[in-house]
């Protein structure tokens, strides 16, 4: 379980620095039956039953990355983890120049004190609104939090870096597998008696970081705040006491499905902060199939995805991709993966 053994090389040109336009046009590879299938997003419900439980997340990501003023020094946060209605976590850039106490101004009179300074440029931020003002200052002052590989932003990152089932504010990274769907694809999905039902789990910036320690196992996951109602957890244990298959989209409805089941033996209704590191020799109770995007190297979602899908599928897949130029990431192209239930693999 060394982390080496979760590196792959990459291709620079394969990191998609822009999405695919329309959505529904991204490339999707298939590996639902017998072998590889070269598809577009828009084949997705010839592939699926009637019947079959489709879940995705509906958090809706804010505009998390803010630039800010201390003195004449410009310094720029972004916020990943809420503590209450005044108080955020985030990751502060040149971490040198902030200090404990020290009182950052943006823009719309916002600004925010250093309560706390931890490791890895992470301060705690205490702000001068509070909830829902304090949001539309957010809103107001921010920009999309675009993962560091995505080298230029535009005005249109607003919409394209946001799913189009996005409802509940919080993330400050999008559920990226949720980013090919169009309206036009949920509705074929509905019409072929595809039940689609919602999580959340508010995608905090965490996610981007590579793991750092050797051996995977001292890993600690950043926490992340989930939620599940009751009508989505009476309709999946419904769905799987009639052996329908549920299908994830995306490694952070894994993780707010397998986290609830992990802890209950079901689905049950519940909102709370999950830390869930899903490893190899993980035993999944609840998702069938995956829809995922192609993540980085030695990330916790590759990882994740080892344990689902097995690891030399996986590394097979991602030798696959690549001679094929599947593209990368966030804004990149996705897999459809069936649960390996050979966990001695």
């Amino acid at each position: 379980m060394d982390i080496i053994n979760f590196d792959y090389d990459l291709p620079s040109d394969l990191i998609a620095q822009t999405p695919t336009i329309p959505r529904d046009e991204s490339r999707l590879l298939s590996l639902i039956g017998s072998g590889y299938r070269n598809l577009t997003f828009s084949n997705l419900p010839s592939l699926m039953n009637s019947g079959d439980v489709l879940v995705i997340n509906n958090t809706k990501v804010i505009k998390a990355r803010l630039l800010g003023l201390i003195g004449n020094k410009k310094v720029t946060v972004t916020l990943h983890q809420n503590q209450n209605k005044t108080d955020w976590l985030a990751y502060s850039k040149p971490a040198k120049k902030i200090k404990e106490n020290d009182v950052i101004k943006f823009d719309k009179d916002l600004e925010a004190k250093v309560l706390k300074k931890n490791l890895g440029g992470e301060i705690l931020l205490h702000f001068n609104y509070s909830g829902s003002l304090l949001m539309e200052k957010i809103s107001l002052c921010g920009s999309m939090p675009l993962p560091p590989y995505i080298k230029s932003t535009t005005l249109d990152d607003d919409i394209n870096y946001q799913t189009c089932f996005a409802e509940k504010e919080g993330a400050v990274a999008s559920p990226t597998a949720g980013l090919h769907f169009t309206e036009k694809i949920l509705d074929e999905l509905k019409k072929k008696n595809v039940l689609i039902l919602p999580v959340t789990l508010h995608v905090g910036a965490g996610t981007f970081l590579p793991v750092k320690t050797s051996l995977i196992h001292d890993h600690k996951m950043h926490y992340e705040w989930c939620e599940i109602s009751l009508e989505t957890s009476k309709k999946i244990n419904l769905a799987k006491s009639e052996n329908k298959k549920i299908i994830a989209v995306g490694t952070t409805v894994i993780r707010t499905l397998e986290s609830v089941a992990l802890k209950y033996g079901k689905i049950v209704p519940w909102k709370g902060s999950t830390n869930l590191f899903i490893k190899p020799g993980f035993e999944f109770k609840i998702v069938d199939c995956l829809l995922t995007n192609f993540h980085l190297p030695k990330s916790t979602l590759l990882i994740l995805i080892c344990s689902f899908f097995g690891y030399k599928n996986t590394f097979e897949l991602y030798k696959y991709a690549i001679q094929k130029k599947y593209r990368f990431f966030s804004y990149g192209d996705c897999c459809f993966l069936p649960i390996n239930k050979n966990v001695n693999e």
